[in-house]
Order: structure tokens, then sequence, then C-alpha cells
């Protein structure tokens, strides 16, 4: 590697710790002649990536428009949906992909099954967090204190023929279903489909997405769901990899 590249990156993770540090303590710090520290810090003022303040240093303005420009170009929608169609592909059934607005799921990407018969979802939908397994994958993956609020709080009304309305039944699936990593929906927000979902975490390690199979009962046996799970989980990793996650504590 270009020696020169290592050590200005050497020199801007000095500022991952310290918020300002003096050129004194640069040169401490990096192990440096004062001469070179100088040079590479006069660099990085010209060009953005560091600002003085007095005696001291600090990151630059410059950092704020690369940050801005990398979350922009990090949208779910452009990182999940060449994912989707990939499960769509293996699995022949139609993917969605969800994220939380308030107490409800809306439908933000979907890639359509080629199965004549189908379960009919559009993009911009809205659904509960307690009902069918993508949205309730959101209230799932939840933070406690937070998924109790609501769990407490929401009114439960049915929206097709299995849709949860017991708040110690929502209890009990919702606890079931973090133990083992996944949601499942019969006739919860439509009559005969069914749903298969997981969650997708950003780079705090909270849950921002779900991802979900979804079609016609009869194709989601529990064969079948045994089959599309791993897909699924697979697929929301790399997802969510993509987004900043990792496995890691």
């Amino acid at each position: 590697m270009n020696k020169t590249v290592v050590k200005t990156m050497e020199m801007l993770r000095l500022f991952v710790e310290h918020e300002r540090l003096t050129l004194q303590q640069m040169v401490s710090l990096l192990q440096m002649p004062k001469t070179s520290v100088y040079r590479m810090a006069q660099s990085l003022l010209e060009m953005g990536f560091l600002q003085k303040i007095g005696d001291h240093y600090q990151l630059g303005l410059a950092f704020l428009s690369f940050g801005m420009l990398v979350a922009e170009r990090l949208d779910l929608r452009q990182v999940a949906l060449p994912v989707m169609r990939r499960i769509k592909e293996e699995t022949k059934e139609a993917v969605n992909l969800v994220i939380r607005d308030g107490d409800e799921a809306i439908y933000i990407e979907k890639v359509e099954t080629s199965e004549p018969v189908r379960v009919y979802t559009k993009v911009g939908r809205r659904a509960p967090l307690y009902a069918g397994a993508c949205p309730r994958v959101l209230l799932t993956f939840m933070e406690n204190e937070e998924q109790k609020r609501y769990i407490d709080h929401i009114e439960l009304v049915a929206i097709a023929k299995n849709t949860i309305v017991d708040r110690q039944t929502l209890r009990n699936t919702i606890e079931q279903d973090r133990k083992r990593q996944y949601t499942v929906s019969y006739s919860e927000l439509e009559d005969y489909s069914a749903a298969v979902a997981v969650p997708i975490f950003n780079y705090e390690g909270k849950v921002v997405a779900g991802l979900s199979i979804a079609g016609p009962e009869p194709r989601f046996s529990q064969e079948a769901v045994e089959h599309m799970v791993p897909i699924l989980q697979r697929a929301a990793f790399e997802i969510s990899k993509q987004l900043g996650f990792s496995r890691k504590g």
C-alpha cells in the first residue's frame, strides 16, 4: 500500500477517539517527525478534511458531505432489491420489504411472483405491526420497553380470520418468534394468505426492516417454510451487512 495514504489514514483515525488535537499531540500519537505531521495536516486542511480552531485540529466539513452521500446511496430499497429478485427466482414466490412508520408497517418494495395464483400486495400498503409475518417481525425484534408499550396500548382489531386479537397470545407468539428468529402467519392480513419473515438490522444492531416471502396458504406447508427460512435469513444478513451490521457482540 502507498505509505503516504496509510499515514494519512492513521492521522484521520486519531479523530475517531479524539474530538480535537494539537499538532504536538498528533506527533506524540503518531510517533512521526513533526515536519511530516505538519505537512499532512496542512494538506488535509486545504482539502477540507481537517479544520483548525486556535491551536487545535478537528475533522472538517468535507466528511459531512461524504457521510450524507454514503447514507443516501445506501438506500435500503436499492440494497435489497437485487437480493429480493434472487429470492423470488429461488422460491418462485413474492418477496416483500417493509419498514416501520409509527404504529404501522409500510411496504416499500416488492418482487411479484410469476405464479398464476398469488397474494396481492402493493408498495405503499400499510398494516398494523401485530398482524402478518412481515409487519410483526418489526414488532418482534423491537427493543423490549418500546415493544411492551406498543402491546399494552394498541387496539387489536381483526383484519382477517386469524388476526391475533388477544394481547397474551401476541406476547406468546412474539416470544416464540424471537427465539427461532423468524415469523410466520396464516390468514392474518388476508384470508387464505401466508407469509414467513425475518428481520433486517442496521449498523447499530437495530431492526430497520422486515423481509418476507408471501403467497397462498397451500404453498406454505411446514416443509415449505423450513425451506424458505434459511434462504430468507441468508438474504437478510447480506442486506444487513451492507447497512453496516455485524454479528459481533
